[in-house]
């Protein structure tokens, strides 16, 4: 019913900003929370931002807090991570979430590694 898809991600260095993105497809999304999660190998999928249908709430992981910036548009079904001063220990796939009736839908994993 909703899906994401990858439309961004890459290889920086620490220090560097970097902003990833991806677009919900099926409904509208503006009713319903979405956020991002990220894994590294041999891990579970962590918390780490999150922004009201509306957009006007956010919550972050405090690995993240003061660092990264969740946003959304809602008219493009767009959900958004700018992620500033970014360190190694960000490395991971990154994986956009919508939540809907108490479901969660995926995108595939954006990665993103951070060299020192």
């Amino acid at each position: 019913m909703f899906s994401c898809r990858r439309l961004g991600g890459g290889l920086v260095q620490a220090g560097d900003s970097l902003k990833v993105s991806c677009a919900a497809s099926g409904r509208t999304v503006s009713s319903w929370v979405m956020g991002w999660f990220r894994q590294t190998p041999g891990k579970e999928r962590d918390f780490v931002a999150a922004i009201s249908g509306s957009g006007g709430r956010t919550y972050y992981a405090n690995s993240v807090k003061g660092r990264f910036t969740i946003s959304r548009d809602n008219a493009k079904n767009m959900v958004y991570l700018q992620m500033n001063s970014l360190k190694p220990e960000d490395t991971g796939l990154y994986y956009c979430n919508l939540r809907q009736y108490g479901i969660d839908y995926w995108g595939e994993g954006t990665l993103v590694t951070v060299s020192s």
